[in-house]
């Protein structure tokens, strides 16, 4: 389901633009039906009071919770099951945050990431997506909401914008709070610069995980082939249009992109740029290769590029006691192994 089309049904009950920015709020932010509130005084078109129940059950089943999965750092991770049987995952972030997903897999195939190995199933609606916000809400606050879960954001551009306008209006988060994350699709940054004033205009995170091309594209085998450097400098042009730095994403995977040789790459793309790198300690998936680096290491990696003028935040992966890396519940709810999913990669130093 798409928002635009919900809005259209909206209006056909008789729906003006208070009433519809009503109805579209106490979703969008999980807001309790009140006794005597406007649905039951007759502010709302009768039609659309009679409609309303149906069409709150209907975007209630869009994403409904299949299983929780509390870690030890306040995160909880999300199993929510769609309407088509199909499972996608959410994260709730410690101090408010929440991370959805966008696809139901992805077609990047990030060697290092279960879902990316999964491959692509379908896109994610637009109303599907805020009902990930919705049902988390649900639990707790959220104040933030970034587009980081399954799937690659550019590859889904009209469901995810539309549901980024949403949340950033009837749903009442910050702007700055918006995050929409991408490997660095041209089209991303051609349509995020084109929103115009009066709109929702995302912060934005750059998924960039090694800035030499090569290891860069055994790593992110499907991205698009663009030079680190161009990407960051596309990076930055929509950040200083939008007054937010561009966040850096960086899976610090051990002996990989951990090198002296890629801090060194990292300080000469970064240093001065409007931008922040985030160093994400890999969550370690079963069967797959790789690892991630002592703690000691990467805060050692954050120091250097800190006196080398890169703004560095070390973060700690969500939801490492639960094992819940990105693709991994839903594997494990569908009985997959990596094995049965995709191949084992092949050896970075292998052509």
């Amino acid at each position: 389901m798409r928002i635009e089309p919900l809005r259209q049904r909206l209006r056909d009950l008789g729906a003006k633009p208070g009433h519809e920015q009503a109805v579209l709020r106490r979703w969008a932010q999980a807001l309790p039906r009140r006794e005597g509130g406007p649905q039951r005084s007759g502010i709302l078109p009768q039609a659309l009071l009679a409609a309303l129940p149906g069409i709150e059950a209907e975007l209630q089943a869009l994403a409904r919770l299949a299983s929780a999965h509390p870690g030890e750092d306040g995160s909880e991770r999300l199993l929510l099951a769609l309407a088509d049987g199909e499972t996608v995952e959410a994260v709730l972030l410690p101090r408010d945050g929440l991370c959805v997903s966008t696809q139901v897999g992805c077609a990047v195939g990030c060697v290092f990431c279960m879902t990316g190995l999964g491959g692509l199933t379908r896109q994610l609606g637009s109303a599907e997506i805020v009902a990930q916000v919705a049902l988390a809400r649900g639990r707790r606050a959220v104040k933030k909401v970034v587009f980081m879960g399954m799937g690659e954001p550019a590859h889904n551009l009209d469901n995810v914008l539309e549901a980024i306008e949403l949340l950033g209006t009837a749903g009442g988060i910050g702007h700055k709070n918006l995050v929409f994350s991408t490997v660095g699709d041209p089209r991303a940054f051609e349509r995020l610069l084109a929103l115009g004033p009066g709109r929702v205009r995302p912060a934005l995170a750059l998924s960039l995980h090694a800035t030499d091309p090569a290891l860069r594209e055994r790593l992110l085998p499907r991205a698009p082939r663009m030079a680190p450097a161009e990407l960051v400098a596309r990076s930055e042009a929509y950040a200083r249009a939008t007054g937010y730095p561009v966040q850096v994403q960086w899976t610090l995977l051990e002996g990989v992109n951990d090198t002296e040789a890629e801090v060194d790459g990292i300080a000469r793309l970064l240093a001065g740029k409007y931008a922040v790198m985030n160093l994400i300690p890999y969550n370690a998936v079963a069967d797959l290769p790789w690892q991630r680096p002592a703690w000691e290491h990467a805060a050692a990696m954050a120091r250097s590029l800190h006196r080398r003028g890169v703004l560095t935040k070390l973060r700690r992966s969500a939801g490492q006691d639960v094992e819940g890396g990105c693709g991994q519940l839903r594997a494990r709810a569908a009985g997959e192994g990596v094995r049965r999913i995709a191949i084992h990669p092949a050896p970075l130093d292998q052509p």
